[in-house]
């Protein structure tokens, strides 16, 4: 249990890791708020979608889980960023020859942007997801030699981005763009085991 109740925002996604992510954070104690993003609608121009990942049986599982859980849980609308920042960047970046990895730039500009900021104003001090990833904090003696005032903002530590425990379930490949600011402020509960 933490000594003092951390606001943690979890982002859920109806599946099994980030419903497992937000039980942990649950039994050690957090202050937990599960929010789903929507990133694409049912139906667009009359045509609906096979993405399962943004269903509303997916919406519909991840709020079962939260009541069950006993925490709140809230589905955020980020379609237009998603489309302008995901979608369109693959598109354009296969006309231009390109192969775009969709989930990277869905972690720089959705998840770790547009959700870590939603999380800060709900009050939280951290956002966890369900990916396969760890992170730790290590003495940076090259902040250390820099000298007090950057010595004082980092407080002469650095956050480390490592695999997963689990070799075939890594996931770190597409977080590798978080920030130091990020990784201070990110949990990856289910990166400590392997998944069965």
């Amino acid at each position: 249990m933490t000594s003092v109740s951390k606001r943690v925002v979890v982002a859920m996604s109806g599946g099994v890791d980030s419903s497992l992510a937000a039980a942990l954070l649950v039994e050690q104690g957090y202050d937990v708020v599960g929010v789903m993003m929507r990133l694409w609608s049912e139906v667009a121009n009359g045509v609906a979608s096979a993405n399962k990942c943004c269903s509303l049986d997916a919406v519909d599982d991840a709020r079962r889980v939260a009541d069950r859980l006993g925490i709140p849980f809230y589905l955020i609308n980020v379609e237009q960023p998603f489309k302008q920042r995901v979608v369109d960047f693959t598109i354009n970046s296969y006309l231009a020859g390109e192969t775009p990895n969709p989930c990277i730039q869905c972690n720089r500009h959705i998840r770790f942007d547009y959700l870590y900021n939603y999380a800060l104003s709900l009050g939280a001090d951290f956002l966890a997801t369900g990916h396969y990833a760890r992170v730790r904090v290590e003495e940076n003696r090259e902040t250390q030699k820099r000298g007090n005032e950057e010595n004082q903002r980092s407080g002469g530590m650095q956050y480390q981005l490592y695999t997963g425990v689990d070799s075939a379930k890594d996931q770190s490949y597409v977080l590798h763009v978080l920030t130091q600011e990020h990784l201070a402020h990110v949990l990856f509960p289910v990166g400590e085991f392997a998944k069965p």
